[in-house]
């Protein structure tokens, strides 16, 4: 059995405001740092034997993901679309912080953010996330159905605001 792997679907090219000043940000940090283990690359390459020369392996480690995360934001960022303005406060749209009530009463917050910036422990999700999709269009008072992990869950929308 081969090792290929079809590519993952396109994520979706919204982001907030915020979210692109920090990625734009974390590239520009991303140079000094490069050149810092780049120097520390040349002076462990100096020491000689490099085949068991375990700073330079872990230096040359570091290059390569530091290399792969510039080239990653420099293809990514030209295709982002900064989405500024507030749509119809009273749907859930991009951007929106969107809280809903489970079967059980337990409430929750989720913010609809692009995919570049989601993350689901600070209760940012990626517009592209199930959750997100079922949630566009919403109004408060609106019921949605998701199917979770073999059963189907509900949810109520009980508040809708944006920043």
């Amino acid at each position: 059995m081969g090792r290929w792997r079809p590519p993952p679907p396109k994520s979706s090219p919204y982001i907030t405001p915020a979210g692109y000043a920090a990625l734009q940000d974390e590239l520009k940090g991303l140079w000094p740092r490069r050149a810092d283990v780049v120097q520390a690359l040349a002076a462990a390459a100096a020491e000689g034997d490099r085949s068991e020369n375990a700073e330079y392996i872990y230096r040359k480690k570091e290059l390569a993901g530091i290399d792969r995360r510039i080239r990653y934001l420099q293809r990514r960022l030209p295709d982002l679309k900064v989405v500024a303005e507030t749509p119809k406060p009273d749907r859930v749209f991009f951007g929106a912080r969107v809280t809903v009530e489970d079967d059980a009463g337990q409430a929750s917050e989720y913010r609809i953010v692009g995919a570049d910036e989601a993350d689901p422990g600070q209760g940012m999700i990626s517009i592209d996330a199930p959750l997100a999709q079922a949630l566009l269009k919403t109004a408060v008072d609106d019921e949605i159905a998701l199917r979770l992990d073999d059963r189907e869950q509900s949810f109520l929308v009980t508040a809708i605001r944006y920043d």
